[in-house]
């Protein structure tokens, strides 16, 4: 402990002698831990942190899947049911189904996003209130009294965190809920929701073909995933044989929680991320070390002295590590701070609109806080073991023969500085390949058009409330009511209501069956569809490129006429108009059949991010998919998208005082929220990229401007045989430029094998992109000729007399 301590002391003074090569060597390894430790913090809430339920790795998500197609569905409330009672392999079989709801009391009625669950759900998950009580098994069951669980924000936000909320009658939908529990504090399963009621109530009349039922299941001990699968196949084969076609296409299959709750993308992007920053904390180790080379250099006669007296080679060696992980140490805690900042500003991207799951949270926890100690002290030995290990290795009778001149650098020494900053350089250019990969995705995405002029269009969501609408000619008389009263608020061109709002959500998906064309069952080719009233083809600005659209008894009534885009169209009539011909859709009970009236531009209905095909889109009328959440679009006829807004909610207050509005945006916000992602990931990758070319920088640098200090004699020797600046110039540069452009071939090879990894998530630029490669190559040489040239002009300055006086 003693001789630790002597260590410790002599090491902070020897680093505090040195205060330029200290600040630089700890700025380096602050930049490179701060992003490690703040990429890991997002690494380890969206990868490695356990979801916060009961032994979370016994549980699993049940669906059910096409074999043919491979496609995943909910199940119907039905089977749901009877996998519950029919399977063997779970200890508790639970389900839960997304519904909004409308607390309908008070001045303004307020829109929840909400779910239904089985009363042993939540025990499952190992789940408890905070106050009050989770749901009991008699309480969900058809024709039981309504019974709600309010999640803290809303307890907080509506009822100001009243104590006596419970027991309360409070008006949801209309219709009396007695609050029987609060959940705990951030709590809203499965990502987002904030009230909870019984699933039974409202969906155990539901049809065994309406599938949106979302099943979790946990194991009983000892059974594993592909058991359960077996299991529940033998189940949906007697399920097959009983109800026949409704349920023969689909087996039920387990996935684990942790693959269901994190979407693919996002893990693959965050472990991409967390592979760059590595590759940024390896560029500050190389960095260092070089620092420290040419610090232990210049100390050969220091080191020389204390071998001759006896220090072991042993001695010197720990030594050298005591100063790099002092340095390591005091760098780590400075990034802890840098790392709250880079969370901050990551937060600030994540659009409040489209908020992260409640259970992936970002912060420099515990477990952030050992990652941050771990690297700091792996780091110290990283960077400072090779140029410890070569200090040590010194000839003792050379050095202190040479000392009155100073220590030379080594050819070995020379040597393992140009690897370094090769692979610097090397890492840098990996770094900068993918910025810019994203970061054109990103332009591609800004620049790319969705078929409609944004600009003078305001969405906003609406719903439903109560038993009031609970028929189809209600919702019907409803909407028409709703788009009279908005189409006549003064700037108002014209209004269309639908489930669908492009670029947002809404929707519904199908198989689909063209007249004349046979397909075999289970391989119908899929497309999206949804109903629409009002004016929709005016309020986006198309013109039907065939055809017409539809009538206003069309609009009302359940007219078998559809408006199909040009993509289905060129799909699936290659020859000859589709107007007149036929198509049914799979989901279609009825199997009856839509005649096709009109053929209507292109627009983008899915999310702008997305890598598929364009989808096939078919409009139909209204009540072919009526709904109490639905979309508003109104275009504007002057001034901006939203001045008309609070026109609009006085209408439907007007109409129906209990129907709440939410999710009020310009159509041009919809459109950008659609990609924000590249933008995140952009930016995150332009940063890394940034400081790696700020330490290569450093690097070549510091190596070159190491090396003129080395050859100050030779140097000045050629300049005494009469070579000129610009000779002494390109010599200089010369060896920069070689460094660099091995560094350059070598980060090629690299780049091309890290960019097919995130090949999918690149939109509109291929990972192989020519221009990136070659703009960055050339940018990151450019960069490397500047800190180059600084060295190099300082080396046509030196005076041959002085230089060769010293020797």
């Amino acid at each position: 402990m003693e001789t630790l301590l002597q260590d410790v002391k002599y090491a902070s003074r020897t680093l505090r002698k040195s205060p330029a090569f200290t600040a630089i060597a700890v700025l380096c390894l602050a930049l490179g831990i701060a992003t490690n430790t703040t990429l890991f913090s997002a690494f380890n809430a969206i990868v490695l942190r356990p979801l916060p339920f009961a032994d979370p790795d016994r549980i699993v998500a049940v669906w059910d899947q096409n074999p043919k197609t491979n496609g995943r569905a909910s199940v119907s409330y039905l089977n749901y049911v009877d996998w519950r009672d029919q399977t063997t392999s779970f200890s508790d079989l639970a389900g839960y189904e997304q519904r909004s709801f409308a607390i309908t009391e008070g001045d303004e009625p307020v829109r929840l996003s909400g779910q239904l669950i089985s009363a042993n759900l939540f025990p499952m998950l190992g789940v408890q209130t905070q106050i009050g009580r989770l749901f009991r098994l008699d309480e969900d069951k058809a024709g039981a009294a309504g019974v709600v669980i309010l999640s803290d924000a809303v307890w907080r936000r509506r009822y100001a965190a009243d104590p006596g909320i419970l027991g309360r009658v409070i008006s949801i939908n209309t219709l009396p809920h007695t609050v029987v529990g609060v959940m705990q504090p951030l709590f809203k399963f499965p990502e987002s929701a904030e009230i909870w009621l019984p699933l039974a109530p409202l969906v155990a009349t539901s049809p065994r073909t309406q599938r949106e039922v979302v099943m979790l299941a946990r194991l009983k001990p000892g059974v594993t995933p592909e058991q359960a699968n077996l299991d529940l196949a033998n189940v949906s084969s007697r399920l097959n044989q009983q109800y026949g076609v409704i349920s023969s296409e689909f087996v039920g299959k387990t996935r684990s929680l942790k693959d269901e709750f994190a979407a693919e993308n996002i893990t693959l992007i965050t472990s991409t991320m967390m592979g760059a920053v590595t590759f940024v904390l390896l560029i500050a180790c190389a960095n260092v070390a070089n620092l420290m080379l040419a610090r232990a250099a210049g100390r050969q006669r220091e080191i020389a002295v204390r071998t001759a007296i006896g220090a072991s080679r042993m001695r010197i060696i720990r030594q050298m590590l005591t100063e790099a992980i002092i340095l390591a140490s005091i760098a780590g805690a400075l990034a802890v701070p840098l790392s709250w900042e880079g969370i901050r500003l990551i937060q600030m991207a994540i659009p409040a609109e489209n908020p992260m799951p409640y259970y992936m949270h970002f912060s420099v926890d515990q477990t952030t806080l050992l990652y941050t100690i771990g690297v700091s002290l792996l780091t110290g030995v990283a960077f400072g073991l090779i140029p410890a290990l070569q200090s040590s290795t010194g000839r003792l009778h050379e050095t202190l023969k040479d000392g009155a001149r100073g220590a030379g650098g080594s050819a070995r020494h020379n040597r393992v500085r140009s690897a370094l900053v090769i692979a610097e350089i090397a890492l840098s250019l990996v770094l900068l390949v993918g910025a810019s990969l994203f970061m054109r995705s990103f332009a591609s995405l800004q620049r790319k058009g969705v078929g409609f002029d944004t600009s003078k269009i305001v969405a906003m969501r609406f719903y439903l409330p109560g038993s009031r609408y609970e028929s189809s000619d209600a919702k019907v008389a409803a909407v028409d009511d709703l788009l009279r009263r908005v189409e006549a608020i003064p700037n108002v061109e014209s209004a269309t209501i639908s489930n669908l709002i492009p670029m947002q959500d809404g929707g519904a998906g199908s198989g689909v069956v063209i007249d004349g064309t046979p397909v075999d069952a289970g391989k119908e080719q899929f497309v999206s569809w949804t109903g629409v009233a009002g004016h929709w083809s005016e309020t986006f600005g198309l013109k039907l490129k065939d055809g017409r659209t539809f009538t206003e008894t069309e609009s009302r009534d359940s007219s078998r006429v559809a408006i199909i885009d040009e993509t289905m169209a060129k799909r699936f009539w290659k020859s000859g108009t589709p107007l007149g011909q036929r198509f049914r859709l799979t989901s279609d009970t009825s199997r009856a059949w839509f005649t096709v009236i009109g053929i209507a531009p292109d627009i983008q209905i899915d999310q702008l991010g997305s890598n598929d095909q364009p989808q096939a889109n078919i409009f139909l009328p209204y009540p072919f998919l009526l709904a109490r959440n639905h979309g508003l679009m109104v275009r504007v006829r002057g001034g901006a998208a939203t001045s008309v807004t609070s026109a609009v909610r006085e209408a439907l207050r007007a109409s129906d005082p209990a129907i709440p509005v939410f999710n009020v945006l310009p159509m041009e916000k919809i459109r950008e929220l659609s990609f924000w992602q590249y933008k995140l990931f952009g930016a995150m990758f332009g940063t890394f990229g940034a400081i790696a070319l700020f330490l290569a920088a450093i690097g070549v640098y510091g190596v070159i401007s190491y090396g003129v200090s080395q050859r100050t004699r030779e140097i000045g020797v050629r300049v005494a045989l009469g070579a000129q600046r610009g000779d002494v110039m390109r010599l200089v540069v010369q060896q920069g430029m070689v460094l660099a452009g091995i560094g350059i071939v070598l980060g090629l090879v690299g780049a091309f094998g890290v960019t097919r990894v995130v090949a999918s998530l690149l939109v509109g630029v291929s990972p192989q992109d020519p221009a990136s490669f070659l703009a960055v190559s050339a940018f990151l040489a450019g960069v490397a000729l500047i800190a180059t040239a600084v060295p190099a002009r300082r080396a046509t300055n030196v005076d041959p007399i002085i230089s060769l006086r010293a020797d």
